[in-house]
């Protein structure tokens, strides 16, 4: 039986087995899909070693970045983003070799595109992780200018604290992506001041469990448009599914 998987921590939250799960129903595929929920990423070759029929697997958080030093080769859009979440396994006689891929960048992108049609609004990132450097990526892609915000002080990037209502005027589509908010840990949210989003705004969440964060509630109440994460993993999980059964 081929098998497929995710490697994070914690995965709670994941609706990736659910959806591979029914695609496999579906399609009458006889595959099976596993969590492969590590608290170390140096667990990570023990538990490949143990999984034979291993054909690939999706990397979300904390690993995004973490998992990098473990692969034999990476494509080059992954290299230059700094970020994986796609490894494709694979195996000549008994060699294996880890590939690892970045589709985030093409969910993101796609879904964004039907999110705000051809509008071209300057961006915040929120989030300084793996994912954030699939969606500047995208940005860059289609012509966007954005900014970086965290919670400590960078060059050409902005902390929270600094977040004024000039800025947010500036800034039209806000992005998060920081796990605030994800289930179970429903009641946090990026810390940046709601109160200045207007009907000209666009927040896109990139989480989706639940599918209506606080993030986007408090969007919405000021009549901002939202977007959660789901159709980005839709589109990323079909890029994964066409890396890991290449000919």
């Amino acid at each position: 039986m081929k098998t497929y998987g995710i490697l994070g921590y914690p995965l709670g939250h994941s609706f990736s087995k659910k959806y591979f799960e029914e695609k496999f129903e579906n399609l009458q595929i006889e595959a099976e899909f596993l969590n492969f929920e590590l608290p170390s990423i140096q667990e990570l070759p023990k538990t490949l070693n143990d999984k034979i029929g291993l054909k690939g697997f999706c990397v979300t958080i904390p690993y995004k970045e973490e998992v990098i030093p473990f692969l034999d080769e990476i494509d080059p859009l992954a290299e230059k983003l700094g970020a994986v979440n796609s490894v494709q396994i694979i195996k000549n006689g008994e060699q294996i070799k880890l590939k690892g891929y970045n589709t985030d960048i093409y969910g993101f992108q796609e879904s964004l595109k039907e999110f705000i049609g051809e509008k071209q609004p300057k961006a915040l990132i929120l989030g300084t992780g793996g994912a954030s450097k699939a969606v500047a990526g995208a940005l860059k892609n289609l012509g966007i200018e954005y900014r970086f915000v965290s919670r400590s002080a960078q060059p050409n990037q902005f902390t929270y604290e600094l977040l004024t209502k000039e800025i947010i005027h500036h800034f039209k589509l806000i992005v998060n992506c920081s796990p605030l908010g994800t289930f179970p840990k429903e009641d946090a949210c990026p810390c940046i001041p709601y109160k200045y989003l207007t009907k000209k705004h666009f927040l896109y969440d990139l989480v989706y469990n639940p599918a209506e964060t606080l993030f986007m509630k408090k969007g919405a109440e000021q009549g901002a448009k939202t977007h959660n994460g789901l159709k980005m993993l839709h589109l990323q999980a079909e890029k994964n599914w066409e890396i890991w059964n290449e000919l």
